[in-house]
């Protein structure tokens, strides 16, 4: 393994539980931990973001450029997580069973729609 790619490991993998463990800590209201996890959620998606910059500069790319689609399909892409999350919330924590289920399925919909999207079709 080269070292770039040991350095974007530990780097995606410090900043994704940071990140996740900051979300559990919102959103799980018996931990009463909501500024908290906010702040750790925060930290960890800077971790995130300075970890692809230090990528990049290791593979002597230049700065990346505002592509707008990719833009558009990185912003569909976390419109389908947090339909996806709102209906997992919605089953979880609120007791809404089938209308969390439903939603959820509308997210997994969504999220499966970024293949050809991204990929095309053949």
């Amino acid at each position: 393994m080269k070292k770039e790619n040991f350095y974007t490991l530990i780097g995606a993998v410090i900043g994704g539980m940071l990140f996740a463990i900051g979300m559990c800590m919102c959103l799980l209201p018996e931990w009463n931990a909501f500024t908290v996890g906010v702040i750790l959620a925060a930290i960890g998606g800077a971790v995130l973001i300075a970890t692809f910059i230090a990528r990049r500069v290791a593979l002597g790319k230049p700065a990346a450029k505002v592509n707008w689609k990719i833009v558009g399909k990185s912003a569909f892409g976390v419109f389908g997580a947090l339909v996806l999350g709102v209906g997992m919330c919605m089953v979880m924590v609120f007791d809404m069973m089938i209308l969390g289920i439903v939603v959820g399925i509308v997210g997994i919909i969504l999220l499966l729609s970024l293949i050809p999207m991204c990929a095309g079709l053949k």
